[in-house]
């Protein structure tokens, strides 16, 4: 889905860059790691403490493996825009699933990936690895129609983003949905909010500020319904007007 006029080759310039830019909110860089530089950039983010996450890769497990051992610990939307899994050439997937202290998001809509490749991450991973993503673009919360992710148009049906081509062009997920769905999936509750809060808050260095209902933590709640639909939000301890 990205225009090949939007990539960029692993660059410390760059990633340099990205990191002045942010002024000190930095968190988490996503690169391929089969890519020329890759080693020598995570190498770098590692020391400016960002997390390196692997995704939008065609990595061999070798080359994903390398990337773990000099300091990756994130997947980014596993299974999806990544080397398929084989028996014989199990690629990034597999180095995914075999490394503990690497965290795996997923998309669970439903669409993105198949309920029982969910549960064998969950199998794989425990749920205190797993992290629930969105992927969510401009259609989200919107009826069905026509839209533009970036500069690609997008057409949204029975919720369902896809280009012209017919490939998936992001999700119109929201996190509640992601956790029902996922409850769905006999996850209890607890463990599929926590795969949307305390987890993603551990694995970028924020955990007691947020993810958590503690002293000193921000107070950003969202109440759900029996049905796990929202019922209201509070963002640093105000709610609506």
């Amino acid at each position: 889905m990205h225009p090949e006029s939007a990539l960029e080759a692993p660059s410390i310039p760059l990633f340099e860059k990205f990191v002045a830019a942010a002024a000190g909110t930095a968190r988490i860089l996503t690169l391929a790691p089969e890519l020329q530089g890759a080693i020598e950039l995570i190498d770098r983010a590692v020391k400016e403490n960002v997390v390196v996450a692997i995704g939008h890769t065609d990595a061999t497990y070798e080359q994903a493996q390398a990337a773990i051992e000099h300091g990756a610990k994130h997947a980014v939307h596993v299974f999806n825009a990544m080397r398929p899994f084989s028996h014989r050439d199990t690629g990034v997937i597999g180095a995914v699933l075999t490394h503990a202290d690497v965290t795996a998001e997923i998309i669970a809509d439903g669409v993105h990936v198949d309920s029982p490749a969910v549960e064998i991450l969950l199998a794989s991973k425990g749920s205190d690895r797993v992290i629930l993503v969105s992927d969510g673009i401009a259609a989200t919360g919107m009826p069905d129609g026509d839209y533009h992710l970036g500069t690609i148009d997008v057409r949204v049906i029975k919720g369902v983003a896809r280009n012209a081509e017919g490939r998936l062009a992001g999700s119109t997920l929201t996190l509640d949905r992601a956790v029902s769905n996922m409850a769905q999936l006999n996850v209890s509750l607890i463990d599929a909010v926590r795969m949307a809060t305390l987890n993603p808050a551990r694995r970028l260095g924020l955990a007691g500020k947020k993810g958590v209902i503690a002293a000193g933590a921000d107070a950003d709640l969202v109440f759900l319904n029996q049905d796990l639909t929202v019922a209201g939000v509070m963002t640093r301890g105000v709610g609506p007007e």
